[in-house]
């Protein structure tokens, strides 16, 4: 029984390091929970482009993206939906027409040349953004995933948004207009040079190339910089060397290279092929959740739930007893292993996600369900109440094992094909699944050899009613 006592101690360690995540960190709320906004973007093709391919979906989402930071928006949610679509959630959002006119409309990629003058200006207004950008980056990590922000910690928000603004503004402020726009560029490539580094390949058309050669001309050599902006917003300042001061970088093909990872690398040629495609979006759908509703789900989701665990548990300890009992506590354990699990990934929970959290609790029960059932039938054998158990677990195993495993295979499946709150489903369920066989392997298990080690527990008809004899029982020590 010492092993039996061992594991009882990590149960212990668990369920209060449990409690501990559960009160410590707390449990982040999606959109249909929280309120806020749901939009769906129809990416529209073109003639240029009449097939929306991954490629161009991957880089239509990253200039979205970059909009609903703009936003201000804590968790905001911008995944792909279908081959043409995007689905945007924007947690506590209570004007759906704001974001959509923030969010519609094509990129703005243009390539400008920075003003005689400004080198000193340029590195202070892009370190006064930069301090704003992080500012409000270490503000956002502390608010609540419920989305109840107070007023002083709104007025801060929005303070640090118009700062921002106002910043981004100074630093296009000290570029040049240009008529070099995404529409001239037609590719950019992220490639490895030597060792870690990397660096990124724009290629334009012969108008652009041609553009590009006057632009790079005026500033090879000044210490100034092309500034390539985004919808306004200043993505990279590389400079150009002194030997392109006659001639500037012709060809049509320019490398853009410096302390680049392969992370940051295919950030920018992401960002740069949303730029450059002139592929309008329109919004097709404008959902808005309530916070009300919001409140009510949880509500109506939390009486569910304990209603249905509370089924579970009368029925287990009234059908089965004693097992019964254990199984309760195994389960109650399961409960807060699962949630505390839940807000140390960064689970967000949904709708779908809570039906997925109490379906596993079907799955657990079953477990223990095929546990004792095999136990029962070994007792009625005629087995010792020692070797009935130990049979009832492995008998059960290879069920419960097929069981999960399948349930897991689904959960895979769903995961990897369906989008939006489908995946919140599977992901939370596939968690629950997880930690169950966890839960009904080691917590019932242990829990029933500690319990048959005491000569009061040690009664047949306590795990099977009507057995009131077996035959003599030896514990193991």
């Amino acid at each position: 029984m010492a092993k039996y006592r061992a594991w009882l101690g990590v149960i212990l360690v668990l369920t209060i390091a449990s409690v501990v995540v559960i009160t410590q960190i707390p449990t982040r709320l999606g959109l249909d929970l929280r309120g806020g906004s749901q939009l769906t973007i129809q990416v529209q093709p073109t003639a240029a482009i009449p097939t929306i391919t991954e490629r161009e979906l991957e880089a239509v989402q990253t200039v979205v993206e970059g909009r609903v930071n703009g936003l201000g928006v804590s968790e905001a949610v911008v995944q792909q939906l279908g081959n043409n679509q995007l689905l945007v959630q924007l947690p506590g959002v209570s004007d759906p027409q704001q974001a959509e006119r923030v969010l519609g409309g094509t990129a703005q990629l243009e390539f400008r040349a920075q003003r005689p003058g400004t080198d000193q200006q340029l590195q202070i207004e892009n370190q006064v953004l930069q301090g704003h950008l992080g500012e409000l980056a270490a503000l956002q990590a502390t608010l609540p995933s419920n989305g109840e922000i107070n007023s002083d910690t709104q007025a801060r928000i929005d303070k640090l948004q118009a700062d921002i603004t106002a910043s981004e503004k100074a630093v296009a402020a000290l570029f040049e207009l240009s008529t070099l726009g995404g529409d001239k560029l037609t590719d950019a490539i992220a490639r490895p040079t030597s060792g870690t580094l990397w660096e990124v390949v724009i290629q334009f058309n012969s108008e652009g190339g041609n553009e590009f050669a006057e632009v790079s001309k005026a500033i090879a050599g000044t210490g100034r910089t092309i500034g390539i902006f985004l919808d306004n917003r200043l993505l990279s300042a590389p400079s150009v060397a002194v030997q392109y001061a006659e001639t500037g970088i012709t060809g049509g093909s320019a490398v853009i290279s410096g302390n680049f990872t392969a992370e940051s690398a295919r950030d920018l040629e992401i960002q740069l092929r949303g730029g450059a495609l002139p592929l309008p979006v329109e919004v097709v759908e404008n959902r808005t959740v309530g916070p009300t509703l919001g409140r009510d789900s949880i509500q109506r989701s939390l009486y569910a739930g304990i209603a249905g665990l509370g089924l579970v548990l009368v029925f287990m300890a009234v059908y089965y007893r004693l097992p019964g009992i254990l199984a309760d506590i195994a389960l109650i354990i399961y409960a807060l292993l699962t949630w505390a699990a839940f807000n140390l990934l960064g689970v967000t929970l949904t709708l779908p996600g809570i039906a997925g959290f109490i379906l596993s609790i079907g799955m657990a029960v079953d477990a223990n369900v095929l546990i004792f059932e095999r136990t029962r039938e070994e007792l009625q054998a005629g087995k010792t109440l020692y070797r009935s158990v130990e049979s009832g677990f492995y008998r059960a195993f290879s069920s419960i094992l097929d069981g999960n495993v399948t349930t897991l295979i689904s959960c895979l499946a769903l995961f990897y094909f369906g989008a939006g709150l489908v995946k919140g489903f599977a992901l939370t369920l596939a968690i629950g699944v997880i930690i169950s066989m966890f839960t009904a392997l080691t917590c019932t298990r242990t829990l029933m050899f500690l319990a048959i080690s005491l000569p009061q527990f040690r009664r047949p008809s306590l795990f099977c009613p009507g057995l009131t004899t077996a035959r003599p029982d030896t514990v193991r020590p």
